[in-house]
Order: C-alpha cells, then structure tokens, then sequence
C-alpha cells in the first residue's frame, strides 16, 4: 500500500512505518534521512541532533533556547523539552533558559537528556503554565494565570476535581450548598458575568475544550491551571466568558511498569443543628402560655431521624505507568462509594482512565490517545425535608397508634418517604480523544485533535400505593407513581493546529500558532409518568400498566436540540532577548444559537510583559530575584443559553371545538425571532505583578483587574404588533467588576530536617449593573432573590442602574411599638408604622433603600505546611468578609405567629415580635467567617525493596471550628456568587433553611507505590 505525499521543497517526503510493508512515498526504495527535507542540492548535510531539557527534577523545560555555537543556529524546545537542531560531531550545543545556568555540550549523534541547574539569582524552580493549545513557561507568561500543582492540593476526600483547588486560586470562589455526595459545586471567577447566560467556566481537559470533570478522579489529575483574565482566555472566544480551568492529567514516562495504589476512608458528623425547641421545651412554653399550640402527647426528634450516623465513604484507586523510548502508557481505574449525613442520600462511581503516547518518523511524529469512561450511582431520594422536620410540632409522631404512618395535609411524613419511595440516577459519562503531533520542518508544527463525549443518564422514581404521595392523591388513590427519564447529549470536537517556532539574530523568539475548531452538541430527552398501579411489584420498570394512561392522565414529554460552532483563531508570542514578551491573539467565531445577522463575532487579545529582572539595575538590587510586570487586554464571549432563542418556535395554543365537533389541539408561535441576537461581550484589562524576592524566599503576584460585560442578554417586554409575543430575549445592559488580587508563597524557614512554607490568597470585588436599558427596551430596576419562608415576602435585591450587585433592598428597622408592632425608618428619618410605609420602586419616592450587600467585599486564604523528616502536618484556613445574610429561618420561625415548632431565640433576641413576619434589615446578619477548613498529619516512610517504594499515610479533619457572628446554618454553604437568580434552590445570600447539614469529617489515606 502507498500514499504519495505532495512535494516539499523539490523532494518527496518518504517515511517508513514500522509495519511491514507499509510505505508512504513515490516507490521509494530506501528511507530517507530527515536532515535531507530541506535541500538536495548537496551531497553533504548535517546531522539532525534531538534531544531533551529537562530541570532537576525531572520535569521538561519548554521554551529552552538550543543554540549551535560552531554554526549559529538556534532551536527552542518544545511543550515536552524535546529539542531538534543541526550539528555535526565536535560543535558545541548552548542551552540557556531564564531561572537557570547556561551549560554547553558537545554535539553527540544519539540522543541525550540535559539536566539545567537552577541559577542562584532566579527562582529556583520553573513553573510550567497550559495557556491553551500549548504550555509555557511561567516566566514568559503574559497574561493573569494561576497554577495549582499536586503538592499545592487540597488532601484527599474530593468530590469534584475543583474541591482540590477551592481557595488555592485568589479570585476563583468554589462553593457547596453542604455535604450533600451528590450536589455539585458552584464556580465564579472574578465576578458574575451575565444574567441569563452560562456563569460557569470553560473546562479543558488534556486540551480538548468541554470536558466533562465527572471523568476525572483526583489521582489522575497533574495539575489544574486557571486563565483568569481576557487577555489569556481570549483564545477560546465565547465559552471564556467566565474564565478558563484547564486540567492536566497523569501520563505515562519513560521507565520500568510502576504500580500505584491508594485509597481513603472517610466518617462524617453532624457540624451544627440549628436551635429548635425539644418537645419537652416545647411542651413548657404551651404550658408556660407562650405560645398557643396544641400538644399531642409524642416526644419526637424528627430531623435525627433523617441524620445517617452510620455513614462511611470509601475510595479505592490502582493505577499503571511506565514506558519504552516510543511508548508510554497510564491505566487507573477507581471505585468510589460516597455515603452521605443524610439517610438515602449517596452514590457509587466507577471509574476506568487509558492513557498511550506514541513517538515515531524520528521524533517527529506524537501520538496521544485517551479513553475514559465513568459509571455513577446515585441514590437521590434522601438530602431534603430538614426545614420540615425541624419546625413540625415536636409532641406529634411519625406513627398512628397503630403502628401505621401518620399523614396530614400540613406536611410531609419524611420518616415514611424514605422507607415508602425510592429516586435514582443511573449516569455513564465516557470520552474519547486522539492528538497528533507532526514535525513538517524543524520549529513547524501541524497538530490536531478529534474528540468524543458522551454522557447518558436515567432517572427512576417510585411511591408505593401506601406512600403518602400516593394515599393523599385524589385522582388515584392507593395506586402509587412510577416515573422514569431519559437524557442523553454528545459532544463532538475537531480542531487542526499549525505552529511555528522560530529565532533570530539569536534574541527575537516568534511562536505563531493558527488553528480551526469545530464542535458540535447535541442532546435529547425522554420522560413519562404514571398513576394507578394494581401492586408495586414492578416500579417504574412497567409503566404502561398504571390505570392514568388509559385515562388520559398520564404525564409523556420528549425534547431534542442541537448546536454548532467554528471558529478560526490565532496567537502570536514573542519575546525579545528574554526580557520584553508580548502575545496577540484574535478568534473569530460563528454559532448556531445566534441571529441571523449576528452570527459571527471577533474577540481580540493583546498582552505584554517585561521581566525588569533582567535589566541591569534591577540586577543591582539583591534582594529581587525575579520581578515582572505584565499588561493585558482581552475580549471573550458568552453564547451559553438556550438553542433556538433567536428563532421563532411554535407551541400548544390549547384545545378548541371546531364547526364539526371535534376538539382539536391547536398551536401557534410562542417566541418571537430576533435575528439580531449576538454574543454577549465581555472587554477585560488587567495589570500584574509577578515577583520573586529574599534569596527565593518570598514569591507572589499581584493584579489588579477591571472587566465590563456588555450587551447583555435578557427577555424584555414587546411591542404587539409588530411582535407577536408579548416578551423578546434580547441584547441591552451591561454589568462591570473590578478588583485586586494577591497570592504569596513564603519559605519561613529550612534547617536541617525541618521546613516550614506558608502560602497566603486575598481578593477584594466590586460589582456593578451599569445599565439594564436603551432607547428601545426600558427596564429601571431588576428584582432578584425570591425570600420563600412564611409570609408572601417577594425578593430580596432590587438592583438599579447604577447601582451594587448583590444589593439588599427593603426596610430600615427603628423598633417596636410597646405592643409588638413594627416600626420602621421612612425616607426621612422618622419611625414609622408598617403600614405608613412607601414600599414604590421608585426611588423619588419610596421609603424602601439599600440595607446590605450579600457579595463578600474580601476573600482570603492561608496555608501552612510544617515538614520533620518523614513527618508533615499541613493546616490551611479560609475566610470570607464584609458581607450579609438574610437569616430566613429566623425570619419565619422566631415569629410565635409560626403554627409548628420555634427557634429558642423566639423567647430571647426575637421575644419583643408580636406582629406578622416582615422582610427587613432586622433580620440582615453579618456572614464573614475564618474556617479551620483542613488539617492533615501525614508520615512518609522510607521503603525501599523489590516490592514497594513507596508508602505514606495520612489522616485530614475537615471543616474543624467556624469563628462568625452569624447565627444561622454554616455562612460558607450560603450562595455568596451570581446575581441572586434561583441556583437549584439557592438563592445569593439568603439562608434557605432547608440547607443540607454542614459536617465535620475525618479521613484517614494511604498511598503504596510497587
């Protein structure tokens, strides 16, 4: 078999593969040498030297310039530290690099490894930062970044990935609404981003763009980068609105088969329990006549009886590594059984990771495949009803006198619904990707990547004909509910790069890179439901048989929806002698989900740095060792909403009766078109400084950062005619963010045995909705933030233009009357009864006015990390300040007006209330906080035989003490991110009293390597 490849430079490109027979080429009788490609007018040619730079551990340098002294040609590494230049035996190769010495050798034929030695004056280690479709070294970086890299993680126990790295980065929130296996995590970086649109960031997995995390197990992951700022995430156009993490996995090396186990057991226990009444208090206060309740005789714990005391996750992870000079290889597979505080509530994964490199023509040829698949059991049903168990009446029981479940229309059994009802989510997530790497000539790279993803789910849910749901159904009676869904999307990317890498006159270092994406995603749905079941033998596996479909009663829906986007982008790097760098880049990018007129948008990026410690009066200070200073700009985009929002679509009008009788369906447009609809914009700048200083001692960055994310996207009211529909999603306000960051790292002290590091994040956040109208759509104000609870409350932020995100808007506390009554401040100062109040949004008028902010004004966080020999001990403390909480639950149930069961602190701090519940500043607490979150004592022992060469232990507490003044659930699981838009039941600031409880946990690990 033959394939003829076009000429290059008046020669046919022969290569020979290792499979017998298989040729590339015109009939070539030989192969040809590599050195040859460039010419064929001389019968003498230089020897092709390759090679590989890597630093004293071990780790590939990029970017390291390869000079021939003898000849003056020069070569750069690449993201693996291989090198390729041209030589003859006897001339001498330079490698020089920023951070290290400079070292010559003699040119050899075979290939070789060099060792660089870090210099004295620089940092004496080298950070090597993924900046998207390709790596570099931290020094040369322009751009904000962040790099978190194993021995900076936090221990083990993770759930998601991004648990590995939750206060690590400064400007990166990562929060949980509580211990909950299965609840996933939110993610903000540097402020909220859209109204409507995506807020979470774009995850690069290995470098394919989209990955799911749900594929990755904390020991197969190498580091996580983060791009914070425009100029750098700008290369991915609009799925970088919100920021890029990028993860880098484990891959095999060169080297004998290396066996890695470990594994994880983990207890939890209950943290905090909000304050109620026990029956016997309960019983005193009706006895008391504080309050009027009626006591049923029962002493009821309802919430413990959701409290799962015997819970004990487990995690298990075996991997294999190794390789030859071609190939290199990484298997693991991980089991993971996850059991929650809450009874019924936990989940199962299975994980099988295969990662395989391959080298070949010579070096230049790589290959990568990785394969993965993820299997997930979940048991959904347990995780809520602890609002109604607390506040249910203490002195009723979870049974009638004869033994059988009590239930009323007031509230639900919870008791009987875990043991009458079961939910499940059967998930299997599975991905696919090949990367090639060809080197056409030396320093001109072709890549390219095809990927695959696919994640199909199915949810079950049944209530047994004695379930409560089921008995209270006044349809059908006693005849249970079976539902089931489907959801299946897959996700399709191809992306062809070409890069060049070039020196000249020795100080001019071009990388240029080009490059085309394609992605394509798809997703479809299927859900039914049913009632009137004769026997709960089957559940949900026989639907059909349920006496509502037959009826017309039964519940069916199906959706499918689709999107494409492509785009071509580029990025041009250069640096100047190692000293001055800059890197531009400019995308532009088409997607289907967009108007006719809008379909395409550019996003540009430009960045620059100057590494003033290379200058020479900078050198004259011994104190720095490594100081630069970088300037970026960067434009990126959001296209993460709904598929057909720029398309009219059709939908049910109803059933009418036409002339002949028949009722028929009827259906007309339920959303009007806009073919104007674009990308929302986000325009960044930001100015850092990096910095190494005191003999290496102290290191950091600092940025400062200004961002405003224009048109953006929104349903706004419309004009009928010309519209048809009352309301138009369209593209009108802007929203802006500003503030500051730091990240130190300090070696405190090394002496002999004993080292001590501590490592410091702060970030301060200011945000703003500049403007939420134009000439054509008229908006004031936005509410966001719906209170819930007792009492028709609305919500919680009214935000004008002008005005602070995350605002508290309501009334002004002044007191109570002597009876109880609310008082509260008008606009002008006086105190005033409820009902004299202003409660008009506008604002000339009303009495209502800003009483807090629940975004935190200060984000910080502190790590120490103490080494002795063979022992560690690692304490890392988290905080957020400045901010507020609406405490909900004190709002409905310290109020005596509650019919069920009360806060204590309704007959002390709240006693002087005898009036209805009322939204006001009253109930606004402070939510800052410091967390012990994590203390890890490890022991390292030295091991050293045929079968192990490693061994390590360790044990974690986690979320170990809160210090804050606030006094309702943990501050730290109460949404300080977004806008105040309802997030799966949790809403910016607002404690929902129904929160999953915090826990504090215990871990104990081990780690073997064979």
């Amino acid at each position: 078999m033959k394939i003829i490849l076009p000429k290059f430079t008046g020669l046919f490109v022969v290569v020979m593969l290792s499979t017998p027979g298989l040729v590339l080429g015109a009939g070539a009788p030989k192969r040809l040498p590599y050195n040859n490609l460039n010419t064929v007018k001389t019968a003498s040619f230089q020897h092709v030297i390759t090679g590989k730079v890597v630093d004293e551990n071990g780790v590939p340098l990029p970017g390291v310039t390869v000079k021939n002294t003898t000849s003056g040609k020069t070569a750069l590494t690449d993201s693996n530290g291989t090198y390729r230049i041209e030589a003859e035996a006897g001339h001498t190769l330079n490698f020089s690099f920023v951070g290290f010495v400079s070292q010559s050798q003699s040119a050899r034929a075979s290939n070789r490894t060099i060792r660089m030695i870090s210099s004295n004056n620089n940092l004496s280690e080298v950070t090597v930062v993924s900046i998207g479709y390709g790596t570099r070294n931290a020094k040369e970086v322009t751009s904000a970044t962040a790099h978190v890299g194993p021995d900076d993680f936090r221990t083990t126990g993770a759930r998601n990935p991004l648990d590995l790295i939750q206060g690590k980065v400064a400007g990166l929130q990562i929060t949980r609404s509580g211990s909950n296996p299965n609840s996933g995590v939110g993610v903000q970086l540097r402020g909220a981003v859209s109204v409507t649109g995506s807020t979470s960031p774009l995850y690069v997995i290995d470098g394919i763009p989209g990955g799911n995390l749900d594929l990755l197990q904390q020991d197969d992951i190498e580091s996580i980068d983060v791009l914070k700022d425009g100029s750098g995430a700008a290369i991915y156009g609009s799925t970088a609105n919100a920021g890029v993490i990028i993860v880098t996995t484990k891959k095999g090396k060169k080297g004998p088969p290396q066996f890695s186990y470990s594994a994880y057991i983990r207890k939890e226990f209950l943290n905090q329990r909000l304050d109620f009444l026990t029956a016997e208090e309960f019983r005193a206060r009706i006895a008391s006549g504080d309050i009027k309740q009626q006591d049923f005789g029962s002493s009821t714990d309802f919430y413990s009886g959701l409290i799962n005391k015997n819970n004990f996750s487990q995690n298990h992870s075996l991997s294999l590594a190794g390789g030859g000079d071609k190939t290199t290889y990484r298997a693991s597979i991980n089991y993971r059984n996850l059991d929650g505080i809450a009874e019924e509530n936990g989940r199962k994964d299975y994980t099988v990771r295969l990662s395989i490199g391959q080298t070949g023509l010579n070096d230049r040829l790589k290959m990568a495949v990785n394969l993965a698949t993820n299997l997930n059991n979940a048991n959904l049903l347990g995780g809520e009803g602890f609002e109604s168990e607390l506040t249910k009446n203490p002195t009723l029981s979870n049974f009638n006198p004869d033994g059988s479940y009590r239930f009323d229309l007031t509230s639900r059994n919870e008791l009987a619904r875990l043991n009458q009802e079961t939910s499940y989510r059967k998930q299997q997530t599975s991905s696919g990707d090949v990367k090639a790497d060809f080197t056409i000539i030396d320093g001109l790279t072709l890549s390219a990547f095809a990927s695959a993803l696919r994640d199909n789910r199915v949810d079950g849910q049944y209530i047994l004909k004695a379930g409560e749901n089921s008995v209270e159904n006044t349809s059908f009676p006693n005849g249970g509910y079976a539902a089931r869904g489907t959801y299946l999307s897959q996700d399709y990317a191809f992306e062809p790069t070409i890069q060049y890498s070039k020196i000249f006159a020795g100080k001019h270092n071009f990388t240029l890179l080009g490059g085309y994406s394609y992605r394509y995603h798809i997703e479809e749905g299927f859900s039914a439901s049913n009632r009137g079941f004769i026997n709960d033998l089957f559940h949900e596996d026989n639907l059909a048989q349920g006496s509502a479909l037959a009826l017309g009663k039964a519940t069916i829906a199906s959706n499918k929806n689709d999107n494409t986007l492509v785009a071509l982008f580029g990025r041009l790097n250069y640096s100047f002698n190692s000293k001055y760098i800059a890197s531009v880049i400019l995308r532009r990018e088409g997607s289907s989900r967009f108007g006719d007129n809008n379909k395409f948008g550019y996003f540009p990026a430009a960045s620059v740095a100057w590494l003033l410690s290379e200058e020479q009066f900078i050198k004259d200070l011994s104190f720095i060792n490594s100081l630069k200073l970088r300037v970026g700009y960067g434009e990126t985009g959001n296209s993460g909403f709904a598929n057909n929002a720029s398309r009219v679509t059709l939908g049910g009008g109803g059933r009418y009766i036409y002339p002949d009788g028949q009722y028929l369906e009827t259906y007309g447009p339920n959303r009007n078109p806009n073919p104007n609809l674009r990308f929302e914009r986000k325009r960044e700048t930001n100015i850092g400084v990096d910095f190494t200083l005191f003999n290496n001692k102290l290191s950091g960055a600092v940025d400062l950062f200004q961002r405003k994310v224009k048109d953006l996207l929104d349903t706004y009211t419309s004009p009928q005619p010309p519209f048809v529909q009352s309301s138009l999603y369209t593209n009108v306000g802007q929203i802006s963010s500003k503030g500051i960051e730091l990240a130190l790292s300090y070696a405190a002290m090394k002496r002999n045995d004993f080292s001590w590091d501590i490592t410091a994040t702060a970030s301060t956040l200011k945000n703003m909705l500049d403007s939420y109208s134009n000439d054509e759509y008229k908006v004031l104000y936005k509410t966001f933030g719906p209170i819930g609870g007792a009492g028709a409350l609305g919500d919680a932020f009214t935000t004008y233009e002008g005005g602070k995100l995350g605002e508290f808007w309501g009334k002004r506390f002044a007191g109570f009357t002597a009876d109880g009554k609310w008082l509260f401040y008008n606009r002008s100062g006086e105190a005033v009864l409820n009902a004299q109040i202003n409660n008009s949004k506008d604002r000339n008028m009303t009495d209502l006015a800003p009483i807090g902010n629940a975004i935190p004004k200060y984000y910080a966080s502190l790590g120490n990390n103490f080494s002795y020999k063979n022992l560690s001990l690692k304490v890392f403390l988290r905080g957020k300040f400045d901010y507020d909480i609406l405490n909900t639950t004190a709002l409905s149930y310290a109020n005596r007006t509650w019919s069920g069961n009360l806060l204590k602190s309704t007959f002390t701090k709240y006693s002087q209330i005898n009036d209805t519940y009322m939204y006001s500043d009253y109930y606004l607490e402070s939510g800052s906080f410091v967390k012990l979150d994590e203390v890890t004592i490890g022991y390292d022992f030295r091991i050293k035989n045929k079968y192990i060469n490693r061994l390590s232990v360790y044990l974690t507490g986690q979320n170990l003490a809160t210090i804050t003044g606030y006094s309702g659930s943990d501050p730290d699981y109460i949404e300080d991110t977004g806008i105040g838009n309802d997030n799966n039941g949790r809403v910016l600031g607002i404690d929902s009293r129904s929160a999953y409880p915090s826990t504090r946990s215990f871990v104990f690990g081990v780690n073997i390597g064979f």
